[in-house]
């Protein structure tokens, strides 16, 4: 795909002699006139550094598969919606960068734990009281902690066989010190994902597969990612310390940004849900075959009690991507956007974002009430930690007929 390149100087914006220092991932200059073969989307990780891809909130928790919000942003910018709307909100990428962009949106999706994250990241807060809240917390923690031992009997009451395997005991009873005093606060949803986020840490796992742990990493072991002999985590409590820091200040970070536009979510099954009206879709579905969404998080589920729905799934990797599971996949991916095309506005538009290496989209948008418009295809090649190959990414988009 041709196009200018993302890295533009101020010139390009102002016209200003003011040095050619680069203004790398400013995306106000595009408007609904900007030509969509003008936007270079083929990023590096020099055009388009991690910091940049994962500002303020939305680096509250580590999301596999969630799709970059440049991309979200460039897309709102140029289709101006009213309302948009994300049927597989994930993690709430599409959902914070239209209230950065005053935009409404409206989230749904099967996951109870990427609900919570959604609404942890999108809700408003009074700042100085969450920061003491965070703060308040961990202290009371820390300060139970070196009263004395592992209280074995609260362990044993309070978690489940799958945190007793995948945690020391020491851990453990960190990580259930903490979620027993998020009762007491106004802004518990906050303290259960940074006590997810630590609980992430503190498994029982290698440092280098903490994405795809398969069975708890007990004894020492050579760590590939630090080039020596590691031994698997017994303390929680210096991520819940590291994570409670990190979270005030990305949700500072944010509250400069955040908007009053209306944010909903819907913790249900897209297929079938009764949305709102809204005027465009721009999303990133689930890749057939690739990611089990809720094995992902299972240590938040098992942790926060939260139910789960797996079975719901579209595309989820226990299934496969055998042809009786890219039929299925493409079967529950129609049902979603033809529910989606019945409350779109009239020419309505829809960006989806996806990897289709087995062309599973191509006809499906006639069949559901939209017309092709484009298909832009973007080389994604900055990736990290030990996933690091090359592909491509298809953005679809439609029009509502």
């Amino acid at each position: 795909m041709g196009g200018q390149s993302v890295l533009r100087t101020l010139d390009d914006y102002s016209g200003s002699t003011i040095g050619r220092k680069p203004i790398i991932g400013d995306f106000s200059w595009i408007t609904s006139s900007t030509p969509l073969s003008s936007i270079n989307l083929n990023w590096c990780e020099r055009d388009l550094p991690e910091r940049l891809r994962t500002k303020h909130v939305h680096r509250l928790h580590p999301y596999l598969g969630k799709y970059v919000p440049q991309l979200v942003e460039i897309f709102l910018r140029k289709f101006e919606p009213k309302t948009v709307c994300d049927p597989f909100c994930g993690s709430g990428t599409t959902l914070v960068e239209a209230n950065s962009l005053g935009v409404a949106s409206i989230g749904c999706d099967i996951s109870s734990f990427n609900c919570l994250l959604t609404k942890v990241k999108t809700d408003k807060y009074d700042v100085q009281k969450l920061e003491f809240e965070i703060k308040d917390i961990l202290s009371k923690v820390a300060a139970e902690i070196n009263r004395g031992d592992i209280k074995k009997e609260f362990v044993e009451k309070e978690s489940t066989q799958y945190l007793k395997d995948w945690f020391a005991p020491k851990a453990l009873f960190q990580l259930l010190l903490y979620r027993s005093f998020i009762k007491n606060y106004e802004y518990g949803d906050i303290l259960r994902i940074i006590l997810s986020r630590a609980a992430r840490s503190a498994r029982l796992t290698t440092h280098f597969d903490l994405d795809f742990p398969k069975e708890p990493q007990t004894r020492p072991y050579f760590c590939h990612k630090h080039h020596r002999i590691c031994r698997p985590t017994d303390d929680a409590l210096i991520f819940l310390s590291r994570y409670s820091m990190d979270t005030v200040k990305r949700i500072k970070e944010f509250s400069k940004l955040r908007t009053n536009a209306p944010v909903t979510i819907i913790c249900d099954d897209s297929r079938s849900v009764d949305f709102p009206p809204f005027d465009a879709v721009v999303t990133s579905p689930p890749y057939v075959g690739l990611i089990d969404y809720h094995e992902q998080h299972r240590y938040a589920y098992e942790l926060l009690g939260l139910p789960q729905r797996r079975d719901l799934e579209i595309g989820a990797a226990s299934n496969g991507n055998s042809k009786k599971a890219r039929d299925a996949y493409i079967k529950g991916i129609g049902e979603v956007f033809a529910n989606v095309r019945r409350r779109i506005s009239d020419d309505g538009v829809v960006v989806i974002v996806v990897h289709d290496k087995h062309n599973l989209f191509s006809d499906m948008a006639n069949k559901i009430g939209f017309r092709t418009e484009d298909v832009l295809t973007r080389s994604v090649n900055r990736r990290t930690g030990r996933r690091a190959e090359d592909f491509f990414e298809q953005v679809l988009i439609w029009r509502a007929t």
